[in-house]
């Protein structure tokens, strides 16, 4: 990503003063790598139903994994009180538990390294006087929001632990709706830092209307992936274009109401998840015509390979009937986009 936003790190950042852009921006790339990694690993852990392994949420002691055989009986014990268990997994065995188990605990475990990632590095940051006026509190409010994600994270999880094999789509595509939103924040900061850095007293870039349409709707495409995974709808159909040779596919019910349909219907949330991408894709495309137009052509390459790359991903997850490899593939991708887009849209507001 830096080497997309056309950033020079060196020298200092500002003549006469002890703040340091180039070194947050580095800083700030390297969580929205870390954010990107946190995403891949989440996708195995929806895609593996690993998601409910640990029914627990402790923020403090849940950083060790079971380190006994009495450990692991007592969490597997847990684990065998909720309805995946009861209603999916009757009969698993210790091995088995132990392997769900690993993609929840990893997947929780790195979100406390990001967590620690971010808030040491903003103290000492803030200890030496190194940030930028004007940019403290939004670095305080991206730490919040980490926070925030995690709390969102445990309801995500507590819905599927009654009466449910699963969470509940709509909370798994909450989770991951904050998690972008985390990334897109990161993303922009970092290209504040890296433009101040270049440019010492450079303005900050403005969030343009017109700029921002492509990300939005690149934003609910990948929620519509978030609930295609909730409700497994990608299994529904295994053919491209037509859904088991049809434009619109049967088998869409309606649910009493928009909402529950949109959360509920396995066959419309593929569907619109399948054509919605043109739409995004196009967006996209116009896009990168306009920063290639303001001088970029760097970052309008990216953001068009990226785009391609990621629709490819998405049909041959559909054609292969989900394999585990490409979707979580498709998945990462799919939050880099956004990140290229997220930068793409920071260079069109540069004035």
């Amino acid at each position: 990503m830096a080497d997309l936003a056309q950033t020079r790190f060196s020298g200092s950042a500002i003549t006469g003063s002890t703040a340091r852009p180039a070194a947050l921006a580095r800083w700030l790339f390297v969580i929205a790598g870390l954010i990107l990694f946190m995403v891949a690993v989440g996708g195995v852990t929806r895609l593996t139903e690993s998601g409910l392994s640990i029914t627990e949420w402790k923020p403090v002691t849940g950083t060790l994994p079971p380190l006994t055989q009495a450990d692991w009986e007592a969490e597997f014990a847990a684990y065998k009180q909720s309805s995946q268990y009861v209603l999916m997994n009757q009969g698993m065995t210790l091995a088995a538990f132990k392997q769900i188990y690993f993609w929840e605990y990893v997947h929780r475990l790195l979100g406390r390294l990001i967590g620690l990632a971010y808030a040491v590095p903003l103290a000492w940051f803030a200890l030496r006087r190194a940030i930028p006026r004007g940019f403290g509190l939004r670095l305080t409010g991206l730490l919040l929001l980490g926070g925030a994600q995690g709390g969102v994270g445990w309801l995500m999880v507590r819905s599927g632990l009654t009466d449910r094999t699963n969470v509940e789509p709509a909370m798994l595509a909450a989770h991951l709706g904050m998690a972008l939103i985390l990334l897109a924040a990161v993303v922009w900061t970092a290209c504040d830092f890296a433009r101040l850095a270049r440019v010492p007293g450079s303005a900050k870039a403005r969030l343009g209307l017109l700029a921002a349409i492509a990300p939005t709707l690149l934003f609910l495409q990948i929620l519509l992936g978030a609930l295609t995974a909730g409700l497994r709808a990608g299994y529904v159909a295994n053919t491209w274009p037509l859904m088991n040779d049809h434009l619109v596919p049967e088998g869409i019910a309606w649910w009493g109401s928009l909402w529950m349909t949109l959360t509920s219907d396995p066959f419309l949330v593929h569907f619109l998840h399948r054509w919605w991408a043109w739409v995004a894709a196009i967006a996209l495309v116009w896009m990168a015509g306009r920063v290639n137009r303001v001088g970029d052509r760097r970052l309008a390459h990216a953001l068009l390979g990226v785009t391609v790359g990621q629709i490819l991903l998405g049909i041959l997850t559909v054609v292969t009937g989900v394999n585990i490899a490409l979707a979580v593939a498709h998945q990462l991708v799919g939050a880099l986009l956004l990140g290229v887009a997220v930068m793409a849209t920071h260079r069109l507001g540069v004035r």
